[in-house]
C-alpha cells in the first residue's frame, strides 16, 4: 500500500506538466501582445474610429439601411473587421517571429501535444481580437447609440469569428518562411476579404452578379451574422451564417492540427 501511494504522484506528473505547459504558452502569447498594447490594441481602435469619422461624415446623407443611419449600420462591421484582422495578426506574427528568430524550438521541445499548441495560440488570438473589438465598441459609443436586439448572436459570432481567424493566422504562420510571405497573405487575402464582406455596405445595394460573388466570401457571413445581433436584421439568415462559420472553423482547425502534428515547416 505504501508503494502504491509513492507511485501515484509520479503517474500524475505528466498530466500536471502538460497542463502547466499549456497555461504557460497561453500566458506567454497573451503577454506578448499585451506588452505592446499601444500598438496591438490601441492602434487598431484608432484606425476603426478614423474609418467611422471619414465614412460616417461623407455618407451621412445616404439612404438608411435596416432603418438605421449609415453610422449606426457601419459600427458593427467595423467592430467585427477589427476583431478578425487582429486575431489573424496575433497567431501569424507570433509564429513567424518564432520561426525566424529560432526560439520556436523551445516551444516544440515542451511536453505539449499539437492540440494544446493549437489551443494556446488560437486562444491568445481570440483574447487580442476580442480586446480590440471591445475597444472599438466602447469608443464608438460616443458617436452612436447602438441597440442590442440579440446580444447572444453578437457573442457567438465574435467568439467563433476570432477563433477562425486565429486558426487561419496559424496556418499562414506555418506556411510562411519570411515576413514578406506573411504580408502577402494578409494584404492579398485577409484584407480584401474583410473589406469586401459588407463592412461598409449592404450587399443588396450591389448588382446581382456581385451579390452572388459575396456569398462565396466567408467573411460576409461572419459580419452579417454579427450585425444581426445589433439590428435583428441581416442580408441572410443568422443560422445560415452560423452554419457556414462553423463549417469553416471545423475545416481550418483540422488542417491546422494536421500540420502541427506532422510538424510541417516547423521541425527542420
Amino acid at each position: 500500500m505504501s508503494e502504491m501511494k509513492q507511485l501515484r504522484p509520479i503517474a500524475l506528473m505528466p498530466e500536471a506538466v502538460v497542463q502547466s505547459g499549456f497555461i504557460a504558452l497561453f500566458h506567454k502569447e497573451v503577454k506578448r501582445f499585451y506588452k505592446v498594447a499601444f500598438q496591438t490594441v490601441a492602434a487598431p481602435v484608432l484606425t476603426a474610429v478614423l474609418y467611422l469619422l471619414i465614412f460616417g461624415h461623407v455618407l451621412e446623407n445616404s439612404p438608411k439601411i435596416y432603418g438605421k443611419d449609415y453610422s449606426s449600420f457601419l459600427i458593427p462591421g467595423l467592430i467585427m473587421m477589427s476583431l478578425l484582422q487582429n486575431a489573424f495578426a496575433n497567431t501569424s506574427s507570433s509564429l513567424i517571429q518564432s520561426k525566424i528568430t529560432g526560439n520556436l524550438v523551445f516551444v516544440l521541445l515542451a511536453p505539449l501535444s499539437h492540440l494544446e499548441f493549437f489551443c494556446a495560440y488560437v486562444g491568445a488570438a481570440m483574447v487580442r481580437g476580442l480586446a480590440v473589438g471591445l475597444g472599438v465598441f466602447l469608443v464608438t459609443l460616443w458617436f452612436v447609440d447602438l441597440s442590442y436586439v440579440a446580444p447572444w448572436w453578437i457573442i457567438i459570432f465574435a467568439l467563433l469569428g476570432s477563433a477562425l481567424l486565429g486558426a487561419m493566422g496559424l496556418l499562414a504562420g506555418i506556411w510562411a518562411d519570411k515576413f514578406d510571405q506573411l504580408a502577402a497573405s494578409q494584404n492579398f487575402v485577409i484584407m480584401p476579404a474583410t473589406m469586401l464582406s459588407g463592412v461598409f455596405y449592404s450587399i443588396h445595394t450591389l448588382p446581382p452578379f456581385w451579390q452572388i460573388v459575396s456569398h462565396f466570401n466567408p467573411f460576409f457571413f461572419m459580419i452579417d451574422g454579427f450585425r444581426y445581433g445589433f439590428f435583428g436584421q441581416s442580408d441572410v439568415s443568422p443560422w445560415h451564417s452560423l452554419g457556414i462559420l462553423g463549417l469553416c472553423l471545423f475545416v481550418i482547425s483540422l488542417i491546422s492540427l494536421r500540420l502541427l502534428k506532422v510538424g510541417y515547416k516547423l521541425r527542420h
